[in-house]
């Protein structure tokens, strides 16, 4: 153990050292709290949740999901936005789908820790 000149602390210097030099761009710390953000919002989990299944449009999402068209196409700019979902345009419609599958895979491992936590707690 080294004490940090700094404070009165006294920390494992292969540890710290190990994670500063491991320690993940600050561009890429920006972005990923930018990401779990984006997803931070229950109507937004819930069109993910929509948008893993099949590709919807507005109304389909509107409908689906028990919420006003307009608060359906604001936290759908959002994810587009932040890259969560894409769009297609076909005829007067656009469609809306998870940008790519690691969208889906991040969605799904979340759910299976929420899911294990709970079943956890239940045990208790």
């Amino acid at each position: 153990m080294k004490k940090a000149e700094d404070s009165q602390l006294n920390y494992n210097e292969e540890a710290v050292t190990c994670v500063k030099n491991e320690m993940i761009p600050d561009e890429y710390v920006t972005k990923l709290a930018s990401f779990f953000k984006s997803v931070s919002e229950e109507n937004r989990v819930r069109m993910i949740f929509a948008l893993s299944k099949r590709e919807m449009c507005v109304n389909d999402i509107a409908a689906a999901l028990g919420i006003s068209q307009s608060l359906v196409s604001h936290q759908l700019k959002l994810l587009k936005l932040e890259g969560q979902v894409k769009s297609r345009r076909e005829g007067k419609n656009v469609y809306y789908s998870l940008d790519d599958q690691h969208v889906v895979d991040i969605f799904e491992e979340a759910l299976k820790h929420i899911m294990h936590r709970m079943e956890e707690g239940n045990k208790s």
